[in-house]
This record gives structure tokens, sequence and C-alpha cells, in this order.
């Protein structure tokens, strides 16, 4: 005798599943992180990352446009330089690659979609840290901050309309905002990368960013042990002004999304990294996974956590399957 509710009545067709699903995915929540390389005449593929690129200039434009014809909400850029030194100066120049790229993204797309940038100096720096480093080669926290306020400026000015603090310092949302306000960009956003955890997944975006770090970020990057510590990075984000709470990276942290899910009043925002995506595409080329299943479930299960928005680099392909 079958009790008389049967789940699985709910699942005999592809269009009662679809009346049912509870969970969806839209091009709309999707962010496409990109990388452009200073002086690169052609792209440059990302070995560790198959089918991400450095780009150029010129490719940048046209893959962001490409992103915005996909119905992605945005895109998150990332600047390669050709020379670092240790304040990470070419960040915040407004000739350096990531502002030349910002105006150039600006220009292409202009408010068809959220423009974005990494605010963070570990692109910059010749150690490869996040920040400026004292006289005993450890962050220093406030001297880091003040050149954030300058980086994050900088990037609004070039064209950014949300800026994404990613360095994991104590105060890092609240200087931003006051120096965006005191520069009149009110309207501007702050993506916060609050809950950032010192991971082993973010292995192939060293390569996509050439970083020159030796040594890890435990010192400031949270330990992947803490759930509790990321709800109060969260509440400490969320009473500086952040627009935006970020969970990262996002598979291994699911438990964490929905916590942050659960106590956040803005939007909520996970990263699928480097070492997620990297892991899937090489599963895929072996035949051990269906590439198109596997990446959908994946993001499902981000949303299912809790992420209002996804970074992912599967952004424009999974809009694509998305609207097939």
């Amino acid at each position: 005798m079958y009790p008389t509710s049967r789940p699985r009545r709910l699942r005999t067709t592809p269009a009662l599943r679809r009346l049912v699903s509870e969970t969806s995915i839209e091009p709309r929540r999707l962010v496409l992180p990109m990388f452009v390389k200073e002086g690169a005449t052609e792209p440059v593929p990302i070995m560790s990352m198959p089918g991400v690129v450095q780009h150029t200039r010129d490719s940048l434009r046209k893959a962001a446009a490409e992103a915005v014809a996909a119905g992605v909400g945005g895109i998150m850029l990332f600047g390669v330089p050709a020379t670092r030194d240790a304040a990470g100066s070419a960040g915040a120049d407004p000739e350096g690659v990531l502002n030349v790229a910002l105006r150039d993204v600006r220009a292409e797309v202009g408010d068809d979609t959220v423009v974005m940038a990494d605010t963070c100096l570990d692109e910059f720096t010749d150690h490869g840290h996040c920040g400026v480093l004292d006289q005993h080669g450890r962050v220093d926290n406030d001297a880091t901050l003040a050149a954030y306020a300058e980086l994050a400026v900088a990037q609004v000015e070039s064209g950014a309309h949300m800026v994404g603090p990613s360095g994991m310092m104590d105060g890092q949302v609240g200087t931003i905002r006051a120096a965006l306000d005191g520069a009149g960009h009110t309207d501007a956003g702050i993506l916060a990368y609050s809950a950032k955890f010192a991971s082993a997944f973010y292995g192939p975006f060293r390569e996509a960013v050439d970083s020159q770090l030796h040594g890890d970020r435990k010192t400031y990057q949270q330990d992947p042990a803490n759930a509790r510590e990321a709800l109060r990075e969260v509440a400490l984000d969320l009473a500086e002004g952040a627009d935006v709470v970020m969970v990262k990276p996002a598979m291994s942290y699911t438990d964490v999304l929905r916590a942050v899910a659960e106590v956040s009043d803005v939007p909520v925002a996970a990263y699928q990294v480097s070492g997620e995506y990297s892991m899937i595409e090489a599963a895929a080329a072996n035949g051990w996974l269906d590439r198109q299943r596997t990446v959908l479930e994946a993001l499902t299960s981000i949303r299912r956590a809790g992420a209002d928005v996804v970074l992912t680099y599967w952004a424009v392909q999974a809009a694509g399957w998305l609207s097939e």
C-alpha cells in the first residue's frame, strides 16, 4: 500500500519537472570574470584553465560585447600588468592596464551590463600579496586600506559600476565607501569579498594573473575550518556599507553560503573559482563527466545554497545552454 503522497508523480515528464523546479539559473544572475594582459597582441591561453584566456584590449571588448549579447548580468575585470612594484602602483595609475580596460569595456557596453573591477593589489605587486608590506614582510592592514581607497576611486573614474575589494583587510569596505563618497561617487557599488577563504582551489588563478606570490595568504584570508568567523566578517562588511556580500570559493563552502544568505539583508554572491572550473573541465575532457550537465548542476547547487549572483568562467556558455 503506497502512501497518498507520491513525490514521483511530479517527476514523470519534463514539463512537470520544469513546473515544480524550486531553483532556477538565469543568465542575469551570472558574472563573467575576465583577464586583460598589458601589451598582449593576441589572446594568451591559460593552460590550467582550458578555454579561458588573458585578453588583449581588442579581444576584451569583443568578449564583453558577446557576454552582453548572451544576457550575462555582469563582468568582473582583472588586470595583468607588464611591470610590478612593491606598492602595486600600477593598480591606481589611470593608464594602468586595468583602468584602461575598464574604460574600453565601459565604452563598448555602456550600462548594458554591470562592469566590475577587482579592487586588490595582488596582481600589481612584485611580491604577490594583496597589500603593502611592512619592514618585517607582513601585510600592513592600514597602509593597504589607503591604497585600496585610491584604487577604488581610480577604478570608478575609469568606468566601473562596482568595485570588488578582495584582499580581506579589516575595514576595507568602510574605507572604500568613505573614499568613493568623498570623491562624489555615491552611486558606485561595493561587491565585498566578505568570506574569502585561504583555499587550495585558487591554484589556476595564479597562472591567470601571472602571480608573483611565494608562500600563502593565511594571515589575512579565512581559515577553511571556520564558519562562525565568516558570519562575523559578513556582519562587519554589512555594517560598513557593502552593497553585495560574497563567499569565495563556492562549491566547497555551500554551508557558509547558506548561513550568509540567511542573515544578509543585501544580495549574496558566490565565486565559482578557477580550481572548481579546472577540475570539471579536466574530467569532462577525459569523458568522465558530461560537461554541460555537470556545469549546470554545479551552478544550481550554488544558487540552491542561497547565492543571488554567481561569478563563473562558464557564464557565457551557461547562458547559451539555458536559452536552448
